[in-house]
């Protein structure tokens, strides 16, 4: 039995938020020299004890030990002297500041900042070459990919002398390549004895990266377990409480006719960026054309134009007749009525108007449907009721259509969105994201409404950051980068690996290796960029 210390113990931590707790009574040892995952649903509390570790949030009872030392983290000033850094989902990076100026920010030596950055510039390139974290020192934030911005968020840690670090769910937007790229990352800072607490919802990650993993539900601690002594379907049924189905149940497509046939479409933006670039595909009847790519490459803008958000040049017919792209008759509104339904990708600037109910949210683009009139009123009362019964049958908790969507969890706001599409019993159905920030019980539910459309004949054209789900759930497979469609396969013929090639540019297997091909693609589509933006 070893002596050494945990890197991290919190001891009976309990956090509430007026009537919500938030964590009830949470302890957990993290060793050093280890990747630690911690896993759980969605309003599970992970975000909020990690919050808590760094500074952000003080608990109501409980006790923090660092490196065997209990220690007040008031502040994240106070976590990151402790030697803890964070990675956040969302970057905490300044678009128009260098790589290096970002490195220094809040860390400068005085007033006086050219030796400051001197003095970066040697141990950022010393760190680089350590732990595979190449970035340009000189680079502008907003001239680099995601995944290098991420290496820039890792740097800044250990700049600042982090040994232990918090990575929140790190590879949601990176290409396979990247992430595997990351792993190698996390691999070499744990082999110098780094200790990294990884939060994430992917399952496979878990089994592949981790050393041990902490199950989360309900604001408590459910399990802690060595991940060799484990598997996805014990930590799935630990994380919701019930037996979960981690694939697609689903039969073989029997596609009809082209529903959807776009042709030679192009969007520029405010900015005049072209973001799609003549884009072509086709969705029949009976089956599910995914969409994989990182984000950023032209997928939301090929929903935001064939959901009538965004206008374009090209062709598009739908059912065999051509629809507007622009003016008047190009918009949401118009998209419904050709039986075209959309789930958005950001729910909650897109798909929902938060301050408001449920009930009046599941109405929304259908409220002129004339079984909603009463004469010169909406008939409220049917509304009500339509909406009870959907968020019912959607599993939406708690089943109130009285309450604001801003209450409701991501999730359950999900299940309003696609209750509110679904059930318009569409010829088409767009959906972006379909499962982002979602239970992983939720999810199951999800991918079974979506194969229960495709089963009755709709066409579906599906967007999805997510490989897997990708792979499960499409019948087809076509893959953008830079607004383009790179190619396309049918699940049961290709990988990850192909695919991951395909989102990063790269349509041969290339003879350098993998992560560097990936890195001369990505790097020619930010200095395209670069240059429209100048």
């Amino acid at each position: 039995m070893t002596d050494t210390a945990p890197a991290i113990e919190l001891k009976g931590i309990s956090k509430a938020f007026g009537p919500v707790q938030a964590n009830k009574d949470i302890s957990i040892r993290v060793m050093p020299g280890t990747i630690h995952g911690i896993i759980g649903e969605n309003g599970a509390g992970k975000s909020t004890l990690m919050s808590i570790l760094y500074g952000f949030y003080k608990a109501d009872a409980g006790e923090v030990w660092i490196q065997g030392k209990k220690t007040e983290i008031p502040d994240s000033q106070a976590a990151i002297a402790a030697g803890i850094g964070m990675v956040f989902q969302h970057f905490k990076l300044v678009q128009n500041f260098t790589v290096l100026e970002n490195v220094i920010l809040g860390a400068e030596d005085g007033p006086m900042l050219r030796p400051s950055l001197a003095r970066a510039r040697g141990v950022l390139k010393s760190l680089a070459e350590e732990y595979e974290l190449n970035v340009d020192p000189d680079q502008l934030i907003e001239n680099l990919s995601v995944g290098h911005q991420q290496r820039v968020e890792i740097l800044k840690a250990l700049y600042r002398q982090a040994d232990i670090l918090i990575l929140d769910e790190p590879t949601g937007v990176l290409t396979p390549a990247e992430a595997d790229h990351l792993f190698r990352i996390l691999d070499n800072l744990r082999s110098e004895g780094k200790t990294i607490v990884l939060i994430t919802h992917k399952l496979r990650e878990i089994m592949e990266i981790t050393d041990t993993v902490s199950v989360m539900r309900r604001g408590e601690m459910t399990a802690t377990v060595k991940t060799v002594e484990t598997s996805p379907e014990q930590l799935a049924e630990l994380m919701v409480g019930r037996k979960v189905l981690l694939r697609v149940d689903k039969a073989p497509a029997k596609p009809g006719a082209p529903i959807l046939q776009v042709d030679t479409l192009r969007h520029t933006d405010r900015h005049g960026v072209e973001r799609l670039k003549g884009v072509s595909l086709e969705v029949k009847a009976g089956e599910i054309l995914g969409i994989a790519g990182v984000a950023g490459n032209g997928q939301s803008e090929l929903l935001e134009v064939l959901g009538g958000y965004a206008d374009a040049s090209g062709t598009v017919r739908v059912n065999g007749t051509e629809i507007d792209l622009t003016g008047r008759h190009s918009d949401g509104q118009s998209r419904r009525a050709r039986g075209i339904a959309h789930v958005p990708e950001d729910r909650q600037t897109e798909g929902l108007i938060m301050p408001y109910t449920a009930w009046e949210n599941i109405v929304f683009g259908y409220h002129r449907d004339p079984r909603y009139q009463s004469g010169l009123l909406m008939n409220n009362a049917l509304i009500r009721d339509e909406a009870q019964d959907k968020m019912t049958r959607y599993d939406v908790r708690p089943p109130n259509p009285n309450l604001a969507a801003r209450n409701f969890s991501g999730g359950n706001q999900q299940k309003i969105v696609l209750a509110r599409e679904i059930e318009r019993d569409p010829d088409i159905l767009l959906i972006g994201q379909p499962t982002r920030g979602v239970d992983i019980g939720a999810i199951e539910f999800i991918h079974q409404e979506i194969v229960r459309l495709r089963d009755q004949g709709k066409a579906i054209l599906l967007v999805s950051v997510e490989l897997d789900e990708i792979l499960s759930l499409s019948d087809r497979i076509a893959v953008m980068f830079d607004g383009r469609i790179m190619g396309e396969r049918l699940p049961s013929e290709t990988d990850q690996t192909e695919l991951g090639l395909l989102m990063a540019g790269v349509t041969e297997r290339p003879d350098k290796p993998l992560i560097e091909a990936v890195d001369a693609q990505l790097d020619a589509k930010e200095a395209r960029e670069a240059e429209q933006h100048d």
